[in-house]
């Protein structure tokens, strides 16, 4: 028989329980959580650091039934220790008594409700994940860790989201020290925060209070994508066809914590599906009125598109790698455009043609960059009516489609 391992949040609202406390012989948890409890003179007492020792400390007094408690920061189920403790010991096991989290209380003390928040984690991942879903998302709350704090969110952000504010909560639920601020993406990224920082809240403020929300945190995939053409703005048609869009979307698989290029945008209607999908987005277009179609279609579907005015492949260069690139433009320079995305891409190129003959100097630029290559030629006819209630078939013009996918490397050099 086993004793119970009770979890404690702390912090942010929660009031230590002298009884729970008082009983223990194995106190888990921060310095300052440590320093701060009402602990007995006679319990052991352990720095959390590598998790690793701690759970086989934990694990050695549980098993001869000695009380054990764990401390942690705001709601421990809410990223935080409770997850490794279910893994290891298995959640019948845990007696989880949380306080008010530290997003909870960040929204909170700005006075906005959080159900239609996203909420993405940077301590001890990937910044650039985070990052993403700030540019494409309008209410994010940030855990930040090592390397990961406002500094860098707002070093990210900077000049890529002009509407965004940061806000960003310290020391929440100390009464001499818990201090919230509002600052640009500059300002955050000008300042040395500290270790004290809680969470960042991204917002755009003149969209905080979105739509009531039935389910709370991601938002809901739109109901349907492969749009059709008169969705968008576009010039004399000049837009790619939604059954080409349907077969690229699906080659690009773009989603929430995606960077996707829509490189030669034209109206942008690729660019405005993958940010409906919920990536952040980076149109790419060479002429001005093309950029404000892309910014007016964008604004239409009410989703974020960064535009980029300049000729790829050199408006490429001062932009940040991105998962997927869709290329639908390019003329003579197509190889060289393509090699360009190919050569930055993390996941997955795909280029749409029309001229056939262009098709193996993309192929080629793909598999030099280290891509397996497949591709389509698509011809579809859709209804159109004719006089006399009867109706007809309308051809659209072929398109091919190509895509590559980075294939994983192991360390021997070997392809997985």
């Amino acid at each position: 028989m086993t004793s119970k391992i009770t979890v404690v949040g702390t912090g942010t609202g929660a009031a230590y329980d002298g009884e729970v406390l008082g009983g223990a012989e194995l106190v888990v948890g921060g310095r300052r959580h440590l320093d701060a409890a009402p602990l007995p003179e006679s319990a052991e007492r352990v720095v959390l650091g590598p998790l690793a020792p701690a759970l086989d400390i934990i694990e050695e007094y549980a098993g001869k039934e000695r009380r054990v408690v764990v401390l942690a920061s705001g709601d421990p189920g809410f990223f935080g220790i409770v997850r490794a403790l279910a893994e290891r010991f298995g959640s019948g096991r845990l007696d989880v008594r949380p306080g008010v989290s530290s997003v909870a209380a960040a929204f909170a003390r700005i006075g906005l409700p959080w159900d239609d928040a996203v909420v993405v984690s940077a301590h001890g991942r990937e910044l650039r994940t985070a990052v993403n879903v700030c540019r494409a998302r309008r209410k994010v709350a940030v855990l930040t860790g090592p390397g990961a704090g406002p500094a860098e969110l707002g070093a990210a952000l900077a000049g890529t989201c002009g509407d965004r504010v940061l806000v960003v909560a310290s020391a929440l639920g100390d009464p001499e020290r818990e201090r919230v601020e509002r600052v640009t993406p500059d300002e955050a990224a000008a300042r040395d925060w500290g270790p004290a920082v809680s969470v960042v809240v991204c917002l755009d403020e003149a969209r905080a209070l979105g739509p009531v929300r039935t389910v709370a945190g991601v938002p809901d995939r739109p109901g349907g994508w492969a749009l059709d053409e008169d969705a968008f703005a576009h010039r004399d048609s000049m837009i790619t066809k939604f059954e080409v869009r349907a077969l690229a979307l699906a080659r690009l698989g773009p989603r929430l914590g995606d960077l996707v290029w829509d490189v030669g945008a034209g109206s942008g209607s690729v660019a405005v599906e993958c940010a409906r999908l919920g990536a952040a987005v980076v149109a790419v277009e060479k002429t001005a009125d093309g950029a404000e179609r892309v910014r007016a279609n964008a604004r239409a579907h009410e989703v974020d598109v960064r535009v980029v005015r300049g000729a790829a492949p050199s408006a490429l260069d001062g932009l940040e790698d991105p998962d997927a690139v869709f290329v639908g433009g390019g003329g003579a320079d197509l190889p060289a455009i393509v090699g360009a995305c190919a050569r930055r891409a993390r996941r997955t190129v795909v280029v749409a043609m029309a001229a056939l003959d262009r098709v193996p100097a993309a192929r080629a630029a793909l598999r030099s960059a280290g891509f397996v290559c497949d591709g389509v030629l698509l011809q579809s006819s859709r209804l159109a009516p004719l006089p006399g209630d009867v109706t007809r078939l309308a051809a659209t013009n072929p398109v091919f489609l190509l895509w590559g996918v980075r294939t994983p490397v192991s360390d021997e050099g070997v392809v997985q």
